[in-house]
């Protein structure tokens, strides 16, 4: 039975493999990122028949996304699935480069926004007693990784905390949360980190391998939670 998924951060890199992945698996899609234009050009290269609803929006917009929920719970028949995906780094990422407006869009995006997606599903999620979370946390959620940045690192290790309270406090409504934590993945997020080598982008986690990962885990029997999963490109 095809499963309804929300997938925000899905105009590019991680989101938009997600997008196809779960297409591919004979599941509806409904498509949230900032830029229209983006979500079109992925849904324009799914295969024919695909079932995808395109929302655009911004995950800070509380209001906004309480709204697009609705429509695709709507559209969906609920929502079996969330890949809690879209994200913010910024170039200032040490102490020495205390930037605080970049630092504080970094804080807005990935924790404020994340909840606000996560609160918009739970009402879906607990009248139904189903669902999944799959967030994406990042290696830096789970170790401190200097190169992600003190904004980045700390807004990451709230995800993972969020994912886990989610397990811990949503579990006797039927809803699951996992917290993907990759290192480098090649997306255009990876390639503005100062002083990156766009060469060794063949050598990173490939936005593929983590939309095989969600997909591994949407596929898990209802009554396993995944709470985390850390990956991390072979070292060279």
């Amino acid at each position: 039975m095809a499963r309804t998924v929300w997938i925000t951060g899905a105009g590019s890199g991680i989101g938009a493999a997600m997008v196809e992945a779960f297409v591919k698996a004979g599941d509806r899609v409904a498509m949230t990122a900032r830029s229209e234009e983006a979500l079109k050009a992925v849904a324009s290269a799914l295969p024919d028949g695909a079932e995808v609803l395109i929302l655009p929006g911004d995950i800070t917009d509380r209001e906004g996304i309480v709204a697009i929920a609705a429509k695709i719970a709507e559209w969906g028949g609920g929502i079996d699935i969330l890949c809690n995906n879209a994200g913010l780094n910024v170039p200032k990422r040490s102490w020495e480069d205390l930037d605080w407006p970049s630092w504080d869009q970094v804080l807005e995006v990935n924790i404020k926004g994340a909840l606000n997606v996560i609160a918009a599903c739970l009402p879906i999620m607990r009248a139904q007693k189903s669902g999944l979370m799959i967030h994406t946390s990042s290696w830096a959620g789970r170790f401190h990784y200097s190169v992600g940045g003190v904004a980045y690192g700390a807004s990451k290790h709230a995800l993972s905390d969020i994912s886990s309270s989610l397990n811990d406090q949503e579990g006797k409504n039927g809803i699951r949360s996992t917290a993907l934590c990759p290192a480098e993945v090649a997306t255009p997020l990876l390639t503005k980190r100062p002083g990156f080598d766009p060469a060794r982008l063949k050598h990173m986690i490939q936005p593929e391998d983590m939309a095989k990962t969600a997909l591994y885990v949407a596929d898990m029997q209802p009554g396993v939670a995944i709470h985390e999963i850390v990956l991390a490109p072979v070292r060279r």
